[in-house]
């Protein structure tokens, strides 16, 4: 998220590898990334909006896409081109209308220091320092 509009449509497969290029230089050597598709998203840009649409890249290998995301945290602050930009895990719609649906239950369980957590299908533990308890 953030990268720049003004960057071509056919190197968008490229942003990837100048990404990981300037931000992880150890994972370059590591992995051999492919990229399997990649696209904006929405496909028409609105004029109205000024933030730059997100870029969805599917990587085939599971573990590529896993390794550059933990780095991505480890780093905290990923740049492109100098710039700061997100890298996150697309969700489905359904796994985001369920974290939506959990989260006033959350609030709560947070304010009263139970240290909650969302597992999904439905699910939330609780930890105290007694035991752990599971809602459903």
């Amino acid at each position: 998220m953030g990268v720049p509009e003004d960057e071509k449509e056919q190197d968008i497969e490229n942003i990837l590898k100048e990404i990981v290029t300037e931000n992880f230089p150890h994972l370059v050597k590591e992995l051999d990334l492919q990229v399997q598709e990649a696209h904006r998203t929405p496909n028409k840009r609105n004029p109205k909006r000024t933030t730059p649409r997100h870029i969805i890249i599917k990587i085939p290998r599971a573990k590529d896409k896993e390794r550059i995301l933990k780095a991505a945290r480890a780093k905290q602050v990923v740049t492109y081109k100098g710039a700061p930009i997100r890298l996150s895990a697309d969700f489905s719609t359904e796994t985001m209308q369920a974290r939506w649906e959990w989260q006033e239950i959350y609030k709560v369980m947070n304010s009263k220091n139970l240290q909650p957590k969302i597992i999904l299908p439905s699910k939330a533990i609780t930890q105290n320092q007694r035991s752990d308890k599971e809602l459903q």
